[in-house]
């Protein structure tokens, strides 16, 4: 198991039983013990779980968001095959919103070595586009990044979005229904999608399985503005099956 598979299981295990042992998760993993506490370390400064004594504890309260640090290392290859179908819908010469988030940034990452416009919506994916200049041409909007997350937001973002319009906006979100629509954790988060959508011509959400059926606290927008859900193959049938019924063409991978 290579680390960063390793940590992904650790995260994962941490957070879905509020904690765990050094003991149980080299027994999970089959690592030794003294590489599971360097794993541990490692987790807890990039914050995404708390060292107690002999293991460790979930940071999150239930409802919460898992940070950025934590979704970082979840289902990173499903995150990547979603990337890969989202880039496939844009052609080259689009201009293209990107919104904040951990499979966004999969999308970053390919974005940047095609002739397209992109702004991102986080610090993170603005980075990316920075420190590897490419055939992409890079708009930096303005804002106040969300701690812990770099998601940009404000009344600065909500400027540039106000400003610009876009061919699509590559949108992801904390929680997706076909009656509740696309929902966000953060108020100030869920307004930056609600005008990111308003600015393009399409929107494609970029999505695994296990947003699909679920609601946040903050409503983004009804399910009939997306033009394009890309998921994967754990999203639950029925909601696939309402979200096609309202007018979304829904692609797995």
């Amino acid at each position: 198991m290579s680390n960063a598979d390793r940590h992904g299981l650790i995260a994962k295990v941490v957070r879905d039983s509020g904690g765990a042992t050094v003991q149980e998760l080299a027994e999970l993993t089959g690592a030794s013990e003294m590489t599971i506490r360097r794993d541990l370390d490692t987790l807890a400064a990039q914050g995404v779980l708390v060292r107690v004594r002999g293991g460790a504890r979930t940071l999150l309260l239930r409802g919460e968001e898992p940070p950025f640090a934590l979704r970082a290392h979840e289902a990173v290859e499903t995150k990547r095959r979603i990337a890969a179908a989202v880039c496939a819908l844009i052609a080259d010469g689009e201009s293209v919103l990107l919104d904040s988030g951990t499979t966004c940034l999969e999308v970053a990452r390919l974005l940047r070595e095609r002739p397209v416009t992109v702004m991102p919506l986080s610090l993170q994916a603005i980075r990316l586009f920075a420190e590897t200049p490419g055939p992409a041409t890079l708009v930096v909007p303005g804002g106040q990044p969300r701690a812990g997350e770099g998601a940009l937001t404000g009344p600065l973002t909500l400027a540039s979005l106000a400003a610009l319009r876009f061919d699509t906006a590559v949108i992801g979100c904390c929680g997706l229904t076909a009656a509740d629509g696309l929902t966000a954790y953060d108020l100030d988060d869920a307004a930056v999608k609600k005008a990111g959508m308003a600015s393009a011509r399409r929107v494609v959400a970029a999505a695994d399985g296990s947003k699909l059926g679920h609601t946040a606290y903050a409503v983004v927008g009804p399910a009939d503005l997306l033009h394009t859900l890309v998921t994967d193959t754990t999203a639950a049938a029925e909601e696939v099956t309402a979200l096609e019924g309202g007018g979304t063409v829904v692609q797995t991978v």
